[in-house]
């Protein structure tokens, strides 16, 4: 069973965020997601937590495709994957429009430019030895999900309900992986749960994209106002005591995951992740 861990650690310092890979290590799960925000690159980041650590994987998750042209990213993640031993996956995406213009990036098409993209990547020649990282394409519908099918190992999901996971493995088909990110919280209080939850993905719920991929499973626009109604958080959001947060992470292998990345949230951890969630996680899937 293949665990991950995705959390926002730009707010940690140096030692902190090695304490955090190592504890992660530690604990026996399989690999660290690191997102590409406004802060830490995260190619670098990974470069130097896969120094600190023996076992665990590192991760983009996701590193936009606008941020650097084909051949930068290949010969990152080639370098990463040789002098780490094989430890190294790559997590690819278009990141959104109003972020890209933010960094001042022309938007384009998104299926147009990952699929050109993707096919420039396979066409660089680097003259140092070149071991191709696993590389997983961010992706929620089906168009997105056959270019992560066809044209890289597999796709990664996020905030998506759990019909989405057999819903995107039958387009992969049986051999492309699928890594769903899920969100988690380890509060039984409805009231309390949903409103950490809402606050966690308040930025997500205004984006369109995410809208389209939602009214697939039929989320309707009135789903989408005040912060998300209780039923499409409850869906997006895996909430409640520890047992039933296994659940939900059980049912999301069960319905086609290769790999199921954690992003552990909190009502009282102040910008670090949840260590007595991923402990509890860890220990159930031991079990």
């Amino acid at each position: 069973m293949n665990l991950g861990v995705l959390f926002n650690t730009d707010r940690l310092g140096a030692e902190e965020l090695c304490d955090y890979a190592q504890n992660i290590e530690q604990l026996g799960f399989e690999s660290v997601w690191l997102p590409e925000l406004f802060t830490r690159d995260p190619f670098a980041t990974a470069g130097f937590l896969l120094s600190q650590t023996q076992t665990l994987k590192l991760a983009t998750g996701i590193a936009n495709v606008y941020a650097r042209d084909p051949v930068a990213t290949i010969s990152s993640s080639s370098s990463l994957q040789e002098l780490s031993g094989g430890r190294f996956m790559l997590g690819l995406g278009v990141s959104n429009a109003g972020l890209n213009k933010a960094r001042g990036h022309q938007w384009q098409k998104p299926l147009g430019k990952l699929s050109s993209y993707l096919t420039a990547m396979g066409e660089v020649k680097l003259t140092s030895p070149q071991l191709i990282a696993p590389t997983y394409v961010a992706a929620h519908g089906p168009k997105m999900l056959a270019i992560a099918s066809k044209q890289a190992d597999g796709a990664n999901t996020y905030l998506m309900p759990p019909e989405h996971v057999g819903f995107a493995r039958k387009i992969l088909g049986e051999q492309a992986e699928l890594n769903t990110m899920l969100f988690c919280l380890l509060e039984p209080d409805k009231v309390v749960a949903r409103t950490v939850a809402r606050k966690a993905i308040a930025y997500y719920i205004g984006l369109n994209y995410y809208h389209n991929a939602w009214k697939q499973f039929g989320f309707t626009d009135q789903d989408f106002s005040n912060g998300g109604s209780d039923h499409l958080i409850d869906s997006v959001v895996a909430w409640g005591s520890a047992e039933t947060i296994n659940q939900r992470v059980a049912q999301q292998f069960d319905r086609g995951a290769s790999r199921v990345v954690v992003i552990p949230i909190g009502s009282k951890t102040k910008g670090h992740p949840d260590w007595d969630l991923l402990d509890t996680l860890k220990k159930q899937a031991n079990n």
